[in-house]
């Protein structure tokens, strides 16, 4: 029999090494200490800081005890330019009310504005006439309120501002506008006086409603004889109810 080479051996695997995996608790320890090294660090910077802050305050401090003449120097200076900001403020507000009180309008200028600047036009007139606190409101949520103000008597007024492009020959200002403004004018606004204000004209049937809800309207000719300075809006209007105060 022919010799048989006996069969190759074979070489076992290599075995690959195995990676050592850290114990949790060295991590967990590991996170600590890198986390207390930040806190250190900006406890320390911190420090710095406060401290540098704190040499500074003192340096200028010390300064300004030597050189307490500058201190003068400052107060004097910040007293002048106080005086002249009031000074100024109290000059334009006199400007201010004699602009105001100087204010007119015609109705071709009326005609003109846009709706929501015909609303500030009303706000201006009331301040014209003395009430000071006079505010346009009107806008998204304004619940049929443009304008709100209190007259000199101490009654408050609520205002709705009804602007036609084309005058009175627009359409006319009709009984759901008067019936939106008496839902809240009282309840929301504590209003004693609820006027409906146009440079146009009412239906015929706003002047009974208006009567009945205790309400007023101010057309185009009385808007006209208001704007043009005559007199103030309440002696224009009738039945206009007395002041609170009872003044």
């Amino acid at each position: 029999m022919a010799n048989r080479r006996p069969p190759p051996r074979r070489r076992p695997a290599a075995r690959r090494p195995t990676r050592r995996r850290t114990p949790r608790y060295r991590q967990t320890r590991t996170r600590r200490s890198r986390r207390q090294q930040h806190r250190d660090t900006q406890v320390l910077l911190l420090a710095a800081g406060t401290a540098a802050g704190l040499a500074l305050v003192w340096a200028v401090i010390s300064w300004l005890l030597v050189n307490w003449w500058i201190l003068i120097v400052l107060g004097a200076a910040a007293a002048a330019g106080g005086a002249v900001w009031v000074h100024r403020l109290q000059q334009q507000r006199a400007w201010d009310r004699v602009r105001q009180q100087a204010l007119r309008y015609g109705l071709p200028q009326l005609d003109a504005l846009h709706h929501r600047d015909f609303e500030y036009a009303i706000r201006d007139l009331m301040r014209r006439d003395g009430c000071t606190d006079a505010r346009q409101i009107g806008g998204a949520g304004d619940n049929g309120a443009d304008v709100l103000a209190t007259d000199p008597l101490g009654r408050t007024w609520v205002i709705q501002a009804k602007h036609r492009k084309d005058g009175d020959r627009g359409s006319a200002v009709g009984t759901p506008d008067l019936q939106r403004v008496n839902g809240t004018a009282r309840q929301l606004y504590g209003a004693d006086v609820v006027l409906v204000v146009t440079n146009g004209r009412f239906s015929t049937r706003c002047a009974p409603l208006a009567q009945q809800l205790h309400m007023h309207l101010a057309d185009r000719r009385v808007l006209a004889t208001w704007a043009s300075g005559g007199r103030p809006l309440w002696e224009l209007l009738p039945r206009i109810p007395a002041p609170r105060n009872g003044r």
